[in-house]
């Protein structure tokens, strides 16, 4: 049930490639709230996705950017408060890709080049994004900047590989332009780390369904969905949260803070 919670906001929303996607759900969650907003994505994951679709449904424009091109993100912020009308009072940075998970390659053997690539865009872009934003004076006083993170970022999880160090580097970026953009601007910025989570980019991890049930098991509350990810993401982006800045928050059901649980030790005893 929608309560106008960003009557009024304009945004920039990174990364919906498909219906499975959190940042599609988090465009539809703010259209439903009363926000405005742009839709951006890679022109290689434009084209394998839908978001044509998604830009009719919210009545939104594309413009399409590299995330990791100052030059593009320039555009991009130039023309979403040309065509919104203003500055912008929230971005979700929902961007992450790793080479070297994507094509199999073990953890002691990373390719480095692709490691490079990994940080660069799921990590070094969310820099280059408020980067951006800051010297074009693009973000409204009081706005606010999410990232979407994973608890691999403080844990290890085979087979997440060099995606682990990307999300610990996305959460310190975090931290350390959050101070920034809240001396200058009073800019929020925060990480949110999900449940795992059925989305084309998750389920192309190796060994994602097993680990899926298990933390399934492992959260009280039962993994969070991509919808309930977009709720707690309009709830960031609203002003009732205009204090919370520099945090990781965790949306994942209670996993992270839990050592065991009934559920899972009666799967164990059937095993």
């Amino acid at each position: 049930m929608a309560n106008n919670l960003l009557k009024g906001k304009r945004g920039i929303i990174f990364g919906a490639l498909d219906e499975r996607s959190i940042a599609w759900k988090v465009a539809e969650v703010a259209k439903a709230e009363g926000a405005i907003f742009t839709l951006t994505n890679a022109p290689i994951a434009m084209r394998m996705g839908e978001i044509n679709k998604l830009a009719e449904a919210c009545d939104s424009e594309i413009i399409p950017a590299d995330a990791t091109s100052i030059e593009d993100l320039e555009n991009l912020f130039s023309k979403s408060v040309e065509i919104l009308g203003g500055k912008i009072d929230f971005v979700l940075h929902s961007i992450g890709m790793s080479p070297n998970v994507r094509k199999g390659r073990d953890y002691g053997d990373l390719n480095y080049d692709w490691l490079t690539k990994t940080l660069d865009v799921s990590a070094i872009s969310f820099h280059k994004v408020m980067q951006t934003a800051e010297k074009l004076d693009a973000m409204n006083e009081w706005g606010s900047i999410l990232g979407l993170s994973y608890i691999a970022a403080q844990r290890t999880f085979p087979d997440y590989s060099d995606m682990a160090h990307a999300k610990a580097m996305l959460e310190s970026i975090a931290r350390s332009y959050g101070e920034r953009y809240a001396r200058l601007k009073k800019v929020r910025v925060n990480t949110i780390s999900q449940s795992p989570t059925m989305t084309t980019a998750g389920t192309g991890v190796g060994g994602f369904d097993v680990f899926y049930s298990y933390a399934d098991q492992m959260s009280p509350l039962g993994n969070a969905s991509a919808l309930d990810c977009a709720n707690y993401c309009a709830m960031m982006f609203s002003d009732y949260t205009k204090m919370v800045t520099m945090q990781n928050l965790m949306h994942d059901g209670g996993f992270s803070s839990s050592g065991i649980t009934d559920r899972l030790i009666e799967q164990l005893k059937k095993d």
